[in-house]
């Protein structure tokens, strides 16, 4: 089973035991919470990753780490760690950020660029991906000084690229296959 399935499966199941427990926002929150803090956090990430470092160890930084959370996010940790899953936390929470968000009827729309979106710029996107899926989007500007220029836009599973790095890496693709 790909990583990516397996995030999806376990953001479900938060998604239904909060919706049941009626602490759906509250656990989003916490979802966020996770994301920025691995993605604002290298050492994190590597500790996640890293195959030497416990399970145990893990769970306990990341419930020191994230202690004001949800019963519901601490249980997701607690069952990541012991299924030995804990590198896909981050990925888990952002399927249930996305998952949240159309069950409420909003989507996420996920703009990474290189430099910071202006808001009349941000604007034009929303109504474009608001065209695109029929639903009110919400928008995440990721930063990320390595596409050089353009932007990446991931909405649910589907994702455009139109970076700059991507449109060089294609030609640079292009031309090793003709030599």
């Amino acid at each position: 089973m790909s990583e990516s399935r397996a995030a999806l499966r376990y953001a479900k199941a938060v998604l239904d035991l909060a919706v049941s427990e009626k602490s759906a926002d509250a656990v989003e929150s916490d979802m966020r919470s996770i994301v920025s803090t691995i993605s604002d956090s290298k050492d994190l990430r590597n500790m996640l990753g890293n195959p030497v470092v416990s399970g145990q160890t893990k769970k306990e930084a990341l419930k020191l780490i994230f202690r004001d959370s949800n019963v519901i996010t601490v249980g997701l940790i607690d069952t990541l760690t012991s299924n030995r899953r804990i590198p896909l936390l981050n990925e888990v929470a952002l399927k249930y950020i996305i998952l949240h968000e159309d069950l409420k009827g909003k989507g996420v729309a996920y703009v990474t660029t290189a430099v910071p979106l202006s808001g009349a710029l941000e604007k034009k996107v929303l109504k474009q991906v608001a065209q695109l899926t029929g639903n009110e989007v919400a928008i995440e500007n990721k930063i990320d000084e390595s596409i050089i220029g353009g932007f990446i836009l991931r909405v649910g599973d589907l994702q455009y690229d139109a970076s700059i790095s991507n449109k060089l890496n294609n030609l640079k693709r292009e031309f090793t296959n003709s030599l």
